[in-house]
């Protein structure tokens, strides 16, 4: 079983159980069906400090990703910690569901280029 815990700290309304509901989907078709995760949205002050933090890049950006276990094994009884996914509703609007899978593939060990292209096409049309 997928567990998502959603933090909005962004101030606007954002559809939360679709965000879960896309998130569960994009996750089984990367052939992930147990694991939890966290998707937070929050302010562009507060995704510019993140990115400015961890990347050291003075932005504002649409998706940051916090891998923990991805792909890799853990051990039986141990539950998968996949990471978490940032969105900003403030630079994404509503089109929240290419930056989530994109977090999302970023999580799973896709890097930006021609194979996460791909898979980011192929699980919008699911």
């Amino acid at each position: 079983m997928i567990s998502v815990e959603v933090d909005n700290r962004s101030g606007v309304e954002v559809d939360e159980p679709g965000a879960v509901e896309f998130a569960g989907r994009v996750l089984r078709a990367e052939g992930i069906d147990d694991g939890e995760l966290g998707i937070a949205f929050v302010v562009e002050e507060e995704m510019r400090a993140l990115k400015h933090e961890h990347l050291a890049i003075d932005e504002v950006t649409d998706v940051l990703s916090f891998p923990i276990d991805g792909r890799d094994p853990v051990p039986d009884g141990v539950p998968r910690a996949l990471g978490d996914v940032v969105l900003c509703p403030q630079v994404i609007g509503d089109a929240w569901r290419w930056p989530l899978a994109h977090g999302l593939l970023h999580l799973l060990g896709y890097e930006h280029g021609a194979e996460m292209e791909a898979r980011e096409e192929a699980v919008l049309r699911t």
